[in-house]
């Protein structure tokens, strides 16, 4: 059997984490193989260390380029070692963001050539696309005000809000140009009210 690929995307704050554990709890109880949370970047041991190194706070600042490269290679190995792999086990892998992010973030927020994200992307995912991308939508300043409520922000949540409200432009074109495969969530919401809407997108999408 084959398992699903559901990518969770948004800007930040947007309630990623805390839905992808409440998905996970959900699914285990009706899909029959495992039910994986992995993320990107940090998805492998080789992930983490360039986690570290694009989300930490440093005085040399990273050129679009770097940034656009070493998130490929986190791709290209996490897609490989571990998605790949589970998905040919029959598991459904949950991923806290995937190639839908590099367009909004490294396209739309740094002004990266959109053809050659692109040409990244595909190269890095080999091919692999998610069944289901769910975009959980948030106001920019309450999404960043929810972010920083959490833990020191991080480099790319240091950003001003010009930047974050062109990611967000980036994920409204993305769910435009890809409707069978991108699903708004309204993220505004109280939580339970979130984790309902993904419920029930995802019970349409796999008909359970």
């Amino acid at each position: 059997m084959t398992g699903k690929f559901i990518a969770f995307e948004g800007t930040d704050g947007c309630g990623k984490s805390t839905q992808l554990k409440r998905i996970q709890k959900w699914l285990l109880t009706w899909w029959p193989h495992p039910v994986i949370i992995t993320c990107e970047p940090g998805g492998t041991d080789l992930g983490k260390s360039l986690r570290s190194l694009l989300l930490a706070n440093r005085d040399e600042k990273i050129d679009p380029k770097a940034e656009l490269l070493l998130y490929a290679a986190d791709r290209a190995q996490h897609v490989e070692s571990v998605i790949k792999p589970q998905l040919a086990a029959g598991a459904m892998v949950l991923c806290d963001r995937y190639t839908d992010s590099t367009v909004a973030y490294q396209g739309y927020g740094r002004g990266m050539p959109l053809g050659l994200v692109s040409k990244i992307n595909q190269l890095a995912a080999g091919g692999l696309n998610s069944d289901l991308t769910l975009w959980l939508d948030i106001e920019v300043e309450v999404g960043l005000a929810r972010a920083k409520q959490r833990s020191q922000p991080d480099r790319f949540e240091q950003s001003d809000i010009s930047f974050h409200k062109r990611i967000r432009h980036g994920y409204q074109n993305l769910a435009k140009a890809n409707p069978q495969r991108i699903v708004q969530v309204n993220a505004n919401m109280p939580i339970n009210d979130v984790t309902t809407q993904v419920k029930q997108i995802i019970s349409t999408r796999f008909n359970h």
